[in-house]
C-alpha cells in the first residue's frame, strides 16, 4: 500500500468510528465536573464537600458530543428548508 492510500484508509476508519460513536452514545461526561454535575470542595478540616452545580452541563453531568451537535444542527436546517 502506498502511504497516501494508507492515510486515507486510516482517516476514513477513524471518521466512521466517530460517527458510530455519536449515533450510539450521543452524550459524554462533562469535562469540567467529571460527570458528577457539581464541583467538589475541600473545607479547612480536609473534608470533601459538595460544591456548586456545574454551569456547563447544567448539573446533569452530561454534554452532547460535537459530532452529534453538528448533525442536529444540519438536520434542523434541512428540515426547515424542505418544508
Amino acid at each position: 500500500m502506498t502511504p497516501t492510500l494508507l492515510a486515507i484508509t486510516f482517516a476514513l476508519t477513524v471518521t466512521l468510528c466517530y460517527v458510530g460513536l455519536c449515533a450510539t452514545v450521543p452524550f459524554r461526561d462533562c469535562r469540567r465536573c467529571g460527570g458528577m454535575g457539581y464541583a467538589t470542595k475541600v473545607n479547612r478540616r480536609g473534608q470533601v464537600k459538595r460544591g456548586k452545580d456545574c454551569r456547563r452541563c447544567k448539573a446533569t453531568g452530561k454534554r452532547i458530543r460535537t459530532g452529534r451537535h453538528l448533525y442536529n444542527v444540519w438536520s434542523g436546517i434541512h428540515r426547515d428548508g424542505t418544508r
